[in-house]
């Protein structure tokens, strides 16, 4: 008898590599540099680049230049294009299989503190914790700061206005003061400050998110994309922190 089944989609052979898989679990929880990665799965530089360029062509990751070292660059993983990739894949072997919605109920937790770096507290932090905190409510204590506050920058405040939200009571925090607060996660969303970070007294799991600054740009539009990038990262973020 002839089989008439269909291909395994290509996704399934990309990601079924070890070294690839790994990758990209390490890429699931922070944004990294080529060498960072080559240290963390035990593997030569030159064979982890080869698999980052496969990952990168089928767009399951992306390469973004280090606002701090323009030498280094960032990777970071492509959440939504994973989970399109994985949802094909399930309505491939079987149309039941469908992401499950979540469960509601159950016993209430204590909220996940979090807090957002980058370097001025003025643009990528304030808007990072402001949409956390409009995604997740009263389920997270949010916080921002920067290793150098400055007033928030006035184009922040447009960008989330489109989001229904306000920042007229932002004051600018200084990094340090966090440096010994009870936190469970410090997301930094800047290449400088990420080198900058105190030593936290209670070790909280740190995440990074490389990602440009807009007052480089001098536009509004730029400060308009960071807010979409961050949204989008956010909304990524929510499942993960909330997770039992």
């Amino acid at each position: 008898m002839v089989s008439t089944a269909a291909a395994p989609p290509p996704f399934l052979g990309l990601v079924a590599h070890p070294l690839r898989w790994s990758l990209l679990t390490t890429l699931g929880r922070s944004d990294l540099r080529v060498r960072e990665l080559t240290e963390l799965v035990g593997e030569p530089q030159n064979l982890v680049s080869y698999h980052l360029a496969l990952l990168r062509r089928a767009g399951l990751v992306e390469a973004r230049r280090s606002s701090f070292d323009g030498r280094d660059s960032y990777y970071r993983l492509e959440l939504q294009a994973c989970a399109e990739a994985l949802a094909h894949v399930g309505s491939e072997l079987h149309p039941a299989l469908r992401p499950a919605e979540p469960a509601t109920g159950g016993r209430r937790r204590a909220p996940v503190r979090v807090l957002f770096t980058c370097t001025g507290n003025s643009a990528r932090s304030p808007m990072a914790a402001a949409l956390l905190r409009q995604q997740a409510g009263d389920r997270v204590q949010v916080h921002s700061a920067g290793s150098r506050p400055r007033p928030l920058d006035p184009r922040t405040v447009k960008a989330l206005r489109r989001y229904d939200l306000d920042l007229a009571g932002h004051r600018p925090q200084s990094l340090d003061r966090f440096a010994g607060r009870r936190l469970h996660h410090v997301i930094s969303l800047c290449d400088k400050v990420r080198e900058e970070l105190p030593g936290f007294t209670h070790q909280p799991e740190l995440r990074h998110w490389s990602i440009a600054n807009p007052a480089d740009a001098d536009d509004q539009e730029a400060f308009d994309r960071t807010a979409a990038e961050l949204d989008l990262r956010v909304r990524q973020l929510v499942p993960a922190l909330l997770a039992p």
